[in-house]
């Protein structure tokens, strides 16, 4: 967790044991089973050990509980039963439902949003990383102070949280949190602005910029590590990567690029996180080309490809950025499916099945990416001055020449560039 609202985790502590419910409220396109899977391996991420797995269809979602009340005695009696310490609601519990749970299970009890919040303040290794996390923290915390904050006598360290949940100490409460997120904005908007400097000098260099999407543990770290030699963190852990991480690598026809490891998406992601990772999300809004990394054997690969577009389009990321989809771990499909699969890739120019971890299809990815990044290219005419010696090499290492006539004191080159190349050209001599 970050310093900043660092605190006594004992409901959080490794090892504790949880129940993870999904209250099933109907309309969802979504496999519960998937989906409660998904909620259990959020919990693993942090060290939790989840007890048991509850399916609840809920037809009328109670104000005061979102449960029935026959539910909420039966999910009481499973605590006792697992001796669980934890129950993890896959949902939006409002403060009053949280409080009014906590008192009918006798556990702590958090929502969706809780539970990323934990696993971000947990994994978050960049100070930029940490100020993001916190303010995500502390947003959440402050909708949070509508209801009586029983655990908050549990609690040290952090803003003084000491008293018992009298008016007073939760209007003191709210004041830290607001001076305290203020501070926190000050300082993310001067890393935002020393990201852009550093954005606006790549593209002086200029080199196209590949950002890697997709939804959590699809794969995208270990792409990254596959294409750059890294050795970012690639687990089969949500959330393994939080903090983006760049590298230079070369592709077919392109010396350089600059590839972006970015964190992944889920369903239902918090908005405060989104805005407060908006910063580091700025190389996806920049980017050149995204490569969407979606992991095709998942039973909800298609809900999770429209997550991650939604994500994109909450960001900003409009729909005329260059996308191409890497369907990884398309090997963990039975064979009967798998060649209907490839099939399927092969009929589209905007796809390549791949494997991240074996390596299978990978050359072919960056082929169609390099032909992606290279569509639109027109001919040029550069005149380039026999002063300017890093010219020519630029122009052979992000186009095509074509021809060239030697001048008095200056060389003409007749390249096909993409227009955006042609313009950071011009811009490179300024």
């Amino acid at each position: 967790m970050t310093q900043g609202f660092e605190r006594d985790r004992d409901d959080f502590a490794r090892g504790a044991r949880v129940i993870v419910v999904l209250p099933d409220q109907g309309g969802s396109n979504r496999d519960p089973e998937a989906r409660l899977a998904e909620t259990a391996g959020l919990a693993a991420a942090i060290g939790l050990v989840v007890a048991d797995l509850v399916h609840l269809r809920v037809r009328a979602p109670r104000p005061a509980t979102l449960i029935g009340s026959g539910q909420a005695e039966e999910l009481a009696t499973r605590v006792r039963m697992e001796d669980a310490q934890l129950v993890i609601f896959d949902a939006a519990l409002t403060p009053v439902q949280q409080r009014n749970l906590e008192t009918a299970l006798e556990a702590k009890v958090i929502d969706r949003t809780g539970l990323i919040l934990e696993i971000f303040g947990e994994r978050a290794a960049t100070a930029e990383g940490r100020l993001q996390v916190e303010l995500a923290h502390l947003d959440y915390q402050g909708g949070r102070l509508v209801r009586s904050w029983t655990h908050l006598e549990r609690q040290r360290g952090g803003f003084g949280f000491l008293g018992g949940p009298g008016e007073t100490q939760i209007e003191a409460d709210r004041r830290l949190i607001r001076d305290r997120m203020a501070r926190l904005r000050r300082e993310l908007d001067q890393v935002t602005r020393t990201r852009g400097l550093h954005r606006e000098r790549r593209q002086r260099a200029p080199w196209p910029v590949i950002a890697l999407v997709g939804y959590t543990n699809a794969g995208k770290s270990t792409l990254f590590n596959r294409l750059t030699g890294a050795d970012v963190m690639a687990e089969n852990l949500l959330f393994a990567t939080l903090d983006p991480t760049l590298r230079q690598i070369a592709l077919p026809g392109i010396d350089k690029a600059i590839l972006s490891d970015t964190v992944g998406f889920v369903s239902d992601l918090p908005t405060q996180l989104v805005a407060a990772f908006k910063a580091t999300l700025e190389e996806v809004i920049s980017a050149d080309l995204l490569i969407h990394v979606r992991d095709i054997a998942h039973p909800d690969s298609e809900a999770q490809r429209s997550d991650v577009e939604a994500v994109l389009t909450e960001l900003g990321v409009g729909e005329t950025t260059p996308r191409f989809e890497a369907w990884n771990k398309f090997d963990l499909i039975a064979a009967h499916g798998r060649d209907d699969l490839l099939e399927q890739a092969e009929r589209r120019d905007d796809v390549v099945a791949i494997s991240a971890l074996r390596g299978d299809g990978v050359e072919r990815l960056l082929q169609q990416v390099a032909v992606k990044l290279t569509v639109g290219h027109r001919r040029y005419s550069i005149a380039v001055e026999d002063a300017d010696g890093a010219g020519p090499a630029w122009l052979y290492a992000h186009g095509e020449v074509l021809e060239q006539r030697v001048e008095e004191g200056r060389t003409t080159y007749d390249v096909r560039l993409s227009p955006t190349d042609y313009e950071r050209f011009n811009q490179r001599a300024l």
